[in-house]
């Protein structure tokens, strides 16, 4: 995907032109939806094969989610590359009332009107947050990147970062992943912090490589180093993803996953690429309602998925009597 550069004036930074920004937009939404079907489809193929007493990597319908992953995480590594960090991690929210839809056919996991609801207020939220998202990248070359990377806040911050996973990993997820959801949300929501900056970074360190500069060695060893850290936490999120949905509700895990995943991601994007210094007042407040509209919506989807409600019930007589 290449950026149309619109040049700023004298020293401007290169944003993404209309085209561009509209065609990241689009590869985001079908992202988002590809990747809500993804946790449906394992979690289909893990009670596939365990009903049939085999391993769930000899289930088609296992591996069919498995590339759609893939493919959702290639469609989003093509909308970073075009449109700001802050536009596209919240747009995975879509992706959830698609799944939920998708999980009360596959798996019959129950869709109530309260979550017919949350699945509207999630998408108005998203188009909330299309609306008011920054219109420029605060980060365009690899120098700034560079910088970016080494600054001693975001150094902290990934130290942080680190020591929580080693806990979680090494000590926490052994004894109380199986019984407790967040653990295995938690480990898959801190490697966010280095998967989408890296995909975000690697977008940005290849437009350096092929050139004919002094540049262009220094691009191409981040690109390797950058892919090196997007491999590994793309192999660790894949493993645990899987021991989630091995024990948990797959609508339950997607909902909980994508709003901590979106905090996590946009609080690193946030210190990383600083995208918010191109928001003003009005844009935040906007995208902060929309980012609670989507919320909400999650929370009517998963919360209140158990109650058996309908919009039938709203016409019975009230049969209180004093």
């Amino acid at each position: 995907m290449r950026m149309t550069v619109a040049a700023a004036g004298d020293g401007g930074s290169p944003n993404p032109g209309p085209a561009a920004v509209s065609l990241g937009l689009s590869v985001a939404v079908v992202s988002s939806l590809v990747n809500g079907s993804t946790f449906v489809l394992q979690k289909k193929g893990i009670v596939r094969a365990r009903g049939r007493g085999t391993s769930y990597l000899t289930d088609i319908v296992w591996w069919s989610g498995t590339i759609a992953m893939a493919l959702g995480q290639i469609g989003n590594f093509l909308a970073y590359t075009a449109v700001p960090t802050v536009l596209v991690t919240p747009l995975g929210a879509l992706g959830v009332p698609f799944g939920s839809i998708l999980a009360s056919y596959l798996l019959k996991e129950k869709l109530n009107i309260l979550g017919k609801l949350g699945c509207l207020l999630s998408c108005a939220g998203s188009v909330v947050l299309i609306i008011h998202s920054p219109k420029s990248e605060s980060v365009t070359t690899q120098a700034e990147l560079e910088e970016k990377l080494t600054n001693p806040v975001f150094v902290g911050y990934l130290c942080i970062v680190l020591l929580m996973l080693l806990l979680l990993i090494f000590w926490i997820a052994p004894a109380h992943g199986p019984t407790n959801i967040m653990v295995y949300i938690s480990i898959c929501s801190l490697l966010g912090s280095f998967t989408v900056p890296s995909t975000k970074g690697i977008g940005l360190a290849a437009q350096d490589i092929f050139h004919n500069n002094p540049s262009s060695q220094r691009a191409l060893y981040l690109c390797l180093v950058l892919l090196a850290v997007l491999g590994c936490s793309i192999i660790i999120q894949f493993r645990y993803i899987n021991k989630a949905l091995e024990c948990f509700d797959s609508s339950v895990f997607g909902a909980i996953y994508y709003v901590v995943f979106t905090t996590l991601v946009l609080l690193a994007s946030a210190i990383l690429f600083r995208e918010w210094s191109n928001v003003g007042v009005v844009d935040f407040l906007g995208m902060a309602c929309g980012f609670t509209t989507v919320s909400i919506g999650i929370v009517l989807i998963q919360v209140f998925k158990e109650f058996n409600f309908s919009i039938g019930d709203l016409n019975k007589p009230n049969t209180k009597t004093d």
